[in-house]
C-alpha cells in the first residue's frame, strides 16, 4: 500500500462483500486462515486470486493489528497500515479457541475448507485441543499448510524469532551490502522473511491443490521460513556446499566468491544507472555497436573489439576465462555501456537500452519509481475503497499479469469480527 495517505478519490457507497467472487483463478476454493505472524501474505495472495479466505482472529483481534504505521498516525487496531496491506480480499471473524464453542466453530469451518493455513508454533494448536487427528478427522481431504520459522520438526521453531534474526541466519543479509566490507551488511526492509516464506507456501499449496483431484488427497505442507530464505541466496549456499567457498557482498550486483567488475556508474546528468551483464549474443552485440555508431562513439578500442565479436558470431562465454581475446571482447561490451551512459542522461540510457533489447537499469528515487511509466503501464497499483474512513487508497496490485485468470485486490481488510454474522455467530 502506498504510504501517501491522500485519498485518490472519495469513497463510493460500499458494495456488499460476496463470498466466492467469480473473478480470479481460485474462485470456488475456501481457505481458512488463522491470523498469525508468518502467513498473512500467503493468505492475501490466495484471496486476491479469488479464493474465499476466511481469516480467523483471536477474540478481540490479532496482535499484528498493533503494527505501525497507522492511518493518520492514530494508533487504532482498525487503522494499522500493515494490517490493511496484508489482509485485503479476506472475510474476517474472531473466535476464542480456548473455549469448546470456539474450537467447534473452527472445526466446522475446516470441514468446508479446501485449505487450512496457519503459522502457529509447533504444538500450540494441540495444546488448545486441536490436535492433528481431530483436524484430519474433520476433513481428510484438507490441504493443511503450516508456516513456521524452522519447520514443524525443528525445536528452533518453538523459540522466539524476528524478521531480522531469520534474514541474518538464513543468509540474505550476508548477501547484501557494499564492496567496502568495513561497512556492515544491509538488511532488506519490508518484512521479507514473512513474504518469502508466504510465497513458497502458496507455491506448495497450489501444487497440492493441483494434485488433489489426481489422487493426491489431503496433504500437510510444512514450510520453513529459514529454508525459504536460504534458497533465495542464489549461489551462496551451493558455492559453500560444493566448493567450500564463501561469497562476498558487492555494490549493486550479485554476491560472488570472486570480485566482479562494478556495474553502477554515473550518467551524464549525475544520476546513477546499472549496466547489467555485457552482451554476448550476436544480435545484442550488433545492437550495442549500432548504438555506439548512432552516438558517434564507435571510433574506439571498444568499438573495434565489438566488431571483432560480430565477425566471430558472438562471444563464447566458456572461453572468457582462458582466451584473452574473448575476455577483451566481453569487457568491451561493459566499457561501451559505460561510455554511452557517460554521454547521455540516465533515463535516456535506460529507455535506449530497452528499445535495443539490452538489459540495463536506472536507479530511481522511490517517488520516481512509483510514477514510472512501466509501473503504470502494467497496472501495478489498485484502488481500494475504505468506506469506513470515507476514502479510496492506492495499494500494490497484482504481482503478475494474466489475461485469462485475473488477479485483483477485491476489498479492504476486515475489521475485528466483521463477518461473524455471516457464519451465524
Amino acid at each position: 500500500m502506498s504510504d501517501d495517505l491522500s485519498p485518490s478519490r472519495p469513497a463510493p457507497a460500499p458494495e456488499p462483500i460476496q463470498a466466492g467472487d467469480p473473478a480470479g483463478p481460485l474462485a470456488g476454493l475456501r481457505v481458512v486462515e488463522l491470523a498469525g505472524d508468518w502467513s498473512p501474505m500467503a493468505g492475501k495472495l490466495l484471496a486476491d486470486m479469488g479464493a474465499d479466505v476466511v481469516l480467523v482472529e483471536p477474540a478481540g483481534g490479532h496482535h499484528t493489528r498493533g503494527y505501525e504505521p497507522f492511518w493518520h498516525d492514530e494508533p487504532d487496531p482498525e487503522h494499522s497500515l500493515w494490517w490493511w496491506a496484508y489482509h485485503t480480499s479476506k472475510r474476517g471473524i474472531d473466535l476464542d479457541l480456548a473455549t469448546d464453542a470456539g474450537r467447534d466453530r473452527l472445526l466446522n469451518l475446516v470441514r468446508t475448507a479446501d485449505v487450512f493455513l496457519e503459522s502457529e508454533m509447533p504444538g500450540r494448536l494441540a495444546s488448545l485441543g486441536l490436535n492433528d487427528a481431530l483436524v484430519w478427522g474433520a476433513n481428510p481431504g484438507l490441504i493443511w499448510t503450516s508456516i513456521t520459522t524452522f519447520g514443524l520438526g525443528d525445536e528452533r521453531s518453538r523459540q522466539p524469532a524476528t524478521d531480522l534474526t531469520l534474514m541474518a541466519g538464513a543468509g540474505p543479509v550476508w548477501m547484501c551490502g557494499y564492496d567496502d566490507h568495513s561497512l556492515p551488511p544491509v538488511r532488506g526492509e519490508g518484512g521479507q522473511a514473512m513474504n518469502v516464506g508466504s510465497v513458497q507456501a502458496v507455491n506448495a499449496t497450489l501444487a497440492a491443490l493441483f494434485a488433489r483431484p489426481r489422487g493426491g488427497g489431503g496433504q500437510r505442507i510444512d514450510v520453513s521460513v529459514h529454508a525459504a530464505l536460504n534458497v533465495s541466496t542464489e549461489t551462496a549456499t551451493y558455492e559453500w556446499l560444493t566448493m567450500g567457498s564463501t561469497v562476498m557482498r558487492q555494490t549493486g550486483r550479485h554476491a560472488s566468491a570472486a570480485p566482479t567488475l562494478p556495474t553502477q556508474i554515473g550518467a551524464a546528468d549525475g544520476r546513477w544507472v546499472t549496466t547489467g551483464f555485457p552482451p554476448r549474443h550476436l544480435k545484442d552485440i550488433e545492437a550495442l555497436l549500432g548504438w555506439l555508431e548512432d552516438l558517434g562513439l564507435d571510433d574506439s578500442s571498444e568499438g573495434n573489439l565489438l566488431r571483432m565479436a560480430v565477425e566471430q558470431g558472438g562471444i563464447d562465454m566458456t572461453a572468457v576465462r582462458t582466451d584473452p581475446l574473448a575476455a577483451a571482447m566481453y569487457g568491451a561490451g561493459r566499457e561501451a555501456l559505460c561510455a554511452i551512459a557517460a554521454a547521455i542522461p540516465a533515463l535516456e540510457f535506460f529507455t535506449g537500452a530497452q528499445e535495443r533489447g539490452l538489459a540495463v537499469g536506472v536507479i530511481n528515487s522511490p517517488e520516481a519509481a512509483l510514477s514510472n511509466v512501466h509501473i503504470e503501464a502494467r497496472h501495478a497499483f489498485a484502488e481500494v475503497a475504505h468506506e469506513d474512513v470515507g476514502a479510496v487508497y492506492r495499494y500494490a496490485g497484482a504481482p503478475f499479469v494474466s489475461a485469462v485468470s485475473p488477479y485483483r485486490v477485491r476489498w479492504r481488510a476486515p475489521h475485528v469480527g466483521e463477518h461473524n454474522s455471516e457464519f451465524g455467530w
